[in-house]
């Protein structure tokens, strides 16, 4: 499931503190109201997180994957290794 940022539209609140995440499926409604102190909330977008490769792929990590591997060999020409 992923996570979804909100914050109040008019302010912030002592109850929740202003922006708050919440866990929701995919297919729901944004909500509209804070379920703490029902002021309106609006979905902000949140950080992206993205998969860290730390090395660059060879063609040994290419082919363990199951990826064909093709080299140029002539103009539009290739081989596959």
């Amino acid at each position: 499931m992923p996570i979804y940022e909100y914050e109040p539209i008019e302010g912030g609140c002592a109850i929740c503190g202003g922006r708050f995440e919440l866990r929701r499926p995919a297919d729901r409604e944004p909500l509209t109201q804070c379920p703490l102190c029902r002021k309106p909330v609006r979905k902000v977008i949140g950080n992206v997180n993205t998969p860290k490769i730390l090395k660059p792929l060879s063609v040994t990590d290419a082919k363990k994957a199951g990826f064909q591997i093709y080299k140029r060999r002539d103009k539009g020409a290739y081989e596959r290794l």
